[in-house]
């Protein structure tokens, strides 16, 4: 199931965020080695504890080249935004209690994302929604590099909220229900 779960990831990525260019810097990364998708796929949620804490040693022990950012991949648990949430934020606790606050920097995805600020029908919640629950492990010197070539890094938030409310809800919610289809379509069991 492993090889599907990372499958339906990989879908995403190039369908959502790189060819909607929702991170301008990904496209280099999702084609590289570096990329690193690790799926959990345990319901229990010490499980889901311990690979987070093996994915936030395995990144602060790799260097760049071998491991330059991963996904924690929860397709069978975390279901719930706001159980989802309630486990980001430990995990946010925990990084700031290890110290690597500066170093590791988390990015949230979830089927069910919406962003407090927006309209709950508003296109623009489909930035940070995924096929399954993700946590980003993001090298912060990287992400820093990164913004430092970028011209206005402040205004990536709002291009997205743009680009995705001119392609509008409607074609958003298809484009979404195309790749729902194609996972089905390739799940085992369905």
């Amino acid at each position: 199931m492993t090889g599907i779960f990372e499958q339906h990831i990989r879908a995403w990525l190039q369908t959502f965020i790189v060819e909607l260019n929702l991170c301008p810097f990904a496209r280099p990364v999702v084609a590289s080695d570096a990329l690193r998708i690790t799926i959990c796929e345990s319901e229990d949620l010490n499980q889901l504890n311990h690979a987070f804490l093996i994915e936030l040693d395995l990144i602060q022990q790799s260097s760049e080249r071998d491991i330059a950012t991963t996904l924690l991949v929860m397709p069978n648990a975390l279901a719930s935004f706001d159980e989802y949430l309630l486990f980001l934020d430990n995990a946010e606790a925990l990084i700031e209690e290890l110290g690597l606050d500066g170093t590791i920097q988390l990015a949230s995805f979830h089927p069910q994302y919406l962003f407090d600020s927006e309209a709950e029908d508003s296109a623009s919640h489909f930035s940070n929604r995924s096929p399954y629950p993700v946590i980003h492990f993001l090298r912060e010197d990287m992400l820093s590099d990164a913004l430092d070539e970028f011209a206005n890094p402040e205004q990536i938030p709002l291009r997205n909220i743009s680009t995705l409310e001119k392609i509008g809800r409607a074609e958003m919610e298809l484009r979404w229900k195309k790749l729902r289809s194609e996972k089905l379509q390739s799940d085992p069991v369905k």
